[in-house]
This record gives structure tokens, C-alpha cells and sequence, in this order.
């Protein structure tokens, strides 16, 4: 072999190749579908920096997020049951359980977790959309109670954050029986004289809508979230009356008096210290 072969054609191929680019460097916003920087899209808290809507943002960051210095304590959720309906569609239930832990790395849709926003105890309940899209079951069941129960033992103040389109329809009704055992549990909060406030994320629709995501003594929403409790089409269809447009969104919502705040996320952290020295300081 030439000289040229061995040592100048490898160094010009080398210089013509094309640098591999990482699949994760950009993502496609869902809304205007702009790309943007995977970085600029973490540090701006999975806010669209074109058009502002707010995607969905990873669980455990939206507790950092939250909490003082990031720091927080995950409080311990009992088992449940796996598969106790034996319910099967287009695919076994513990099949979907197993993709969904494997995903998520987490036993079921909800983290609750213990810290201080501002200086003020609190215990938060948020759902994970990307865990069977946050639909509630029993294990999230047990994850509203035990904060509920955690909130009255510490005086804390107790903050849900729902993502969610409803119940898990292959638990059936025991699925149905988490809205009752939900709103029990916040007001065991609200007889304890402790704030309760529900933080509405996209979306937060169905039987959670139902039940204690709109019971909060205030209620926050992030804009643009969808919230309600079914479908346009399906109400369309049912009162056989066109609906306003964009009367489930965030905004809609609070011009009627169903919220009472339109919050960004990265002013939301802020905006419950200020009701917590209100609040708070009134309990005690």
C-alpha cells in the first residue's frame, strides 16, 4: 500500500466525515412544534421558550423545583395489589404495570414527599403523567391518604399535583373508590386547620377533576392546562350545544371562577410562600 493510501486518504475521510449528533440534544414542543435546546428547555423548567406552554416536566424535578435547596424526603407508600380485577384489553395489566416501573422506575403514578417551601413544612402528592398517563388507582390512592395523614402529623401544609386523565379503568371500581377515600383524606387536612392547596397541572381531567383536585382552599393552575372532567366531544355530544372554544383550559377556567390563580410554573414556588405566610401564620 502507497503512502497516500495508508495515511493521507484516512486523514482526509476523517475530516469530511460528519460529526454524530446526540438524538437528545433538541426536543419538538408539542404546542407550535418548535425545536428547542434540551438545556435550555431544563433550566427553563420545560417551558416552551417560543410560545411559553408548559410540558410536561420530569416528577422529581418538579419536587426540586419546589422544595428548599431541592431537598425533600420521600415518604414510604404501602404495596398493593397487582392485578385484582385480572383485567386484560389489548394487553395484560401487570404487563402495562411492569413497562410502566421499567419506564418510570417507580411503583406507580405518585411520589409524596416531605420538606419545607420557604421555611414552612409541607408535603406534596405529585403524579407522574408518563406512568399510565397519571391514572389514578389504588396505589395512587393510598399516596393521597398517607400525605393527608403525614400533613396532620407534621401541621404541615398539604399541596397535590395532579397530571392525570382520570381513574385507571383496569382496576374498575376500585379505581372509582379513590375519589371518596381522596376527599375524605383532605378534609381530615382542612378539620386540622392546615392549608390544602391543589396545584392544576395539563391535564387534570376525569375522576380526579371529580374528586380532591378541586377542593383546594386555593386553588393554583399552570397555564394552558386542561381541566375538566371529560372530553369536548363527548359533553358536545351529550348537552347537544356547541361549547365555547378553549373552555376546558386554565385561563377559561379562572375568568369563571373555578380557579383562583393562574400561576407559571417558575413563579408557583414563590407564589405558595406568599400564601404560606398568610395562611400558615394565621393557623398558628
Amino acid at each position: 500500500m502507497s503512502w497516500f493510501t495508508t495515511f493521507v486518504r484516512p486523514k482526509i475521510s476523517a475530516l469530511m466525515r460528519k460529526k454524530e449528533i446526540p438524538d437528545n440534544l433538541w426536543d419538538k414542543c408539542t404546542a407550535c412544534e418548535q425545536m428547542v435546546f434540551h438545556k435550555d428547555l431544563v433550566a427553563n423548567q420545560y417551558v416552551c421558550s417560543h410560545c411559553a406552554f408548559h410540558m410536561h416536566i420530569p416528577i422529581k424535578m418538579r419536587l426540586e423545583t419546589l422544595f428548599d435547596e431541592g431537598n425533600y424526603t420521600r415518604i414510604a407508600l404501602p404495596m398493593t395489589p397487582v392485578d385484582p380485577l385480572k383485567f386484560k384489553d389489548s394487553k395484560k395489566y401487570p404487563d402495562r404495570l411492569k413497562a410502566a416501573r421499567e419506564n418510570t422506575g417507580e411503583m406507580d403514578g405518585i411520589i409524596v414527599a416531605e420538606g419545607y417551601v420557604g421555611g414552612y413544612p409541607v408535603v406534596v402528592a405529585a403524579f407522574d403523567f408518563s406512568f399510565i398517563g397519571g391514572s389514578m388507582g389504588l396505589g395512587i390512592g393510598e399516596g393521597l391518604v398517607r400525605g393527608a395523614e403525614r400533613a396532620c402529623k407534621l401541621k404541615a401544609a398539604y399541596i397535590t399535583i395532579p397530571a392525570s386523565g382520570g381513574a385507571r379503568m383496569q382496576e374498575g371500581i376500585l379505581s372509582l373508590m379513590q375519589m371518596p377515600r381522596s376527599v375524605i383524606a383532605v378534609e381530615q387536612v382542612k378539620e386540622a386547620g392546615l392549608p390544602y392547596i391543589p396545584i392544576l397541572t395539563n391535564p387534570t381531567t376525569g375522576g380526579v377533576a371529580a374528586s380532591f383536585a378541586m377542593l383546594g382552599d386555593i386553588a393554583i393552575a399552570e397555564p394552558g392546562a386542561l381541566i375538566g372532567f371529560t372530553g369536548p366531544r363527548v359533553l358536545q355530544e351529550t348537552i347537544r350545544c356547541t361549547l365555547p372554544l378553549g373552555f376546558q383550559s386554565a385561563e377559561f377556567q379562572l375568568t369563571h371562577g373555578m380557579v383562583d390563580m393562574v400561576v407559571p410554573r417558575s413563579n408557583i414556588r414563590q407564589k405558595l410562600i406568599d400564601i404560606f405566610g398568610v395562611l400558615m401564620a394565621k393557623a398558628a
